[in-house]
């Protein structure tokens, strides 16, 4: 089966900072693949480079070389108005759900929106309104009420609905439960895998945790400085990873012993040193 999404040597690169000063490489030649109804985990620390594959998969960022191709079509190549009209099939979910909601639009407002740009009357959007609320488990008068009304899980399960709201082929999911607490993040999680489940759609799942990539994903991509450095089953790469990097990344993640702790965090230090 081919690919739904396939990247192939990406690079992307930004202006240095200061007059005159050389660009520099954020993605350096990055290649992988998403297939249909798969999630694939991105896994990384800040500054690795994970949220920029993203942006440029959206058209978000400028892309120096490689190639984006989606559903058979270069990304890379293509103009404004065809990227637009992509939006149908490719969707994001942000990180903060605040934020990436209008607080002066009601939750029916910010759902009908994409719905009545793709033609549907404004009869037929409220009911699709009402089927996205009950597909995330929310109430429908839902709809009546503004973002600053629902508490920070609701107002993603807002945004997920969002995403939904065209029946996509592919969401990109930016961190989206990091702004969370642990009780939130797994109501949030099981809604992705349950929609998954419900509807085939692919996930690009974004994130520094290795515990929310390992629940979450089929596969997982782990980059680190621009480059990926170990692909394979999330059930290995999050419990025996082979690269120091992915390993150092499993030792820093917390736990409730504090000598424990203290210990995993000088072997995390022993292994970033050597990746």
């Amino acid at each position: 089966m081919n690919p739904l999404l396939s990247v192939e040597d990406l690079r992307v690169s930004f202006p240095g900072k200061g007059w005159r000063a050389p660009r520099v490489e954020v993605l350096r030649g990055v290649s992988l693949d998403i297939g249909p109804g798969e999630t694939l985990g991105l896994v990384g620390e800040s500054g690795s480079g994970k949220t920029t594959i993203g942006r440029a998969i959206l058209g978000l960022v400028p892309v120096q070389s490689g190639t984006i191709t989606f559903a058979g079509e270069r990304l890379d190549r293509i103009s404004a108005r065809r990227r637009r009209a992509l939006g149908r099939d490719l969707q994001v979910i942000f990180q903060d759900p605040y934020t990436s909601l209008n607080p002066s639009l009601t939750v029916g407002d910010t759902l009908s929106e994409p719905l009545l740009g793709q033609g549907l009357g404004r009869a037929e959007a409220r009911r699709r309104v009402s089927g996205l609320l009950d597909r995330v488990h929310l109430p429908a008068d839902a709809a009546e009420r503004l973002p600053r009304e629902f508490s920070g899980g609701q107002r993603q399960r807002v945004a997920i609905a969002r995403a939904l709201a065209i029946d996509p082929k592919l969401i990109v999911c930016d961190e989206p439960v990091s702004a969370l607490d642990l009780t939130t993040q797994k109501t949030v999680l099981d809604l992705l895998l349950e929609i998954q489940e419900q509807t085939g759609v692919s996930y690009l799942f974004v994130s520094h945790d290795l515990s929310v990539v390992r629940f979450v994903s089929h596969r997982v991509a782990v980059i680190h400085r621009g480059e990926i450095v170990e692909t394979g089953a999330s059930a290995v790469v999050t419990s025996e990873p082979e690269h120091p990097y992915t390993r150092g990344l499993l030792l820093a993640a917390p736990v409730a012993d504090v000598a424990e702790q203290r210990a995993r965090r000088q072997a995390f230090e022993r292994e970033a040193a050597s990746a």
